[in-house]
């Protein structure tokens, strides 16, 4: 795959447990622009991390990833998403529960929501995972970024106890099974 895209882009946000380790997930990957922790899916405006992590407020942590849709389409992206969290457990993620954490892809478009329920359906007949994918396809109501010290966390904290006991082993398993999908690593 070129490096040179298109100089267009797309969007699309995602939840599958704790955002920092989807974030350092897809900066890794080519085609990825900018990747931005948030929060979706929920009835308070302008919510903070404190009220999210309550879990009343209905949002779920999610990372909106702008990419290049001629270095990677949103159905590759959907498939690395399956491939780094566990679709199949509803409101958990690991020691994460509760609805903050729910597996979800908010879509921007009718043609996401179709390629989203065609990649739920071809990861399920594939039977990649033990039980069925209860992931969430909905329209993206409105994205809030998180606080500023949420962005770029794993890069940032490496050696924080959550970054070392959670997020390393998701990217480095990401980056051996995504190896040829990977941006050049210095």
């Amino acid at each position: 795959m070129s490096d040179l895209g298109t100089g267009k882009h797309d969007t699309a946000t995602l939840g599958g447990g704790c955002f920092w380790c989807l974030e350092a997930v897809f900066l890794d990957l080519v085609g990825v622009t900018s990747v931005v922790s948030g929060y979706a899916g929920g009835a308070v405006a302008d919510p903070t991390y404190e009220q999210v992590c309550s879990g009343r407020t209905g949002h779920a942590e999610v990372v909106q990833v702008e990419f290049d849709p001629a270095l990677i389409d949103y159905a590759d992206l959907l498939r690395v998403f399956f491939s780094i969290h566990d679709p199949t457990t509803r409101d958990r993620q690991g020691f994460d529960v509760g609805t903050q954490y729910r597996s979800v892809i908010f879509t921007n478009s009718p043609e996401q929501a179709r390629i989203a329920a065609e990649i739920v359906g071809e990861i399920d007949a594939a039977k990649i995972w033990p039980a069925p994918i209860v992931t969430q396809i909905e329209k993206l109501p409105i994205f809030y970024p998180a606080e500023a010290y949420h962005q770029n966390y794993f890069a940032q904290h490496p050696e924080a106890g959550y970054c070392r006991a959670v997020v390393a082993p998701k990217v480095a398993k990401f980056r051996k099974q995504f190896v040829g999908r990977l941006r050049t690593l210095t």
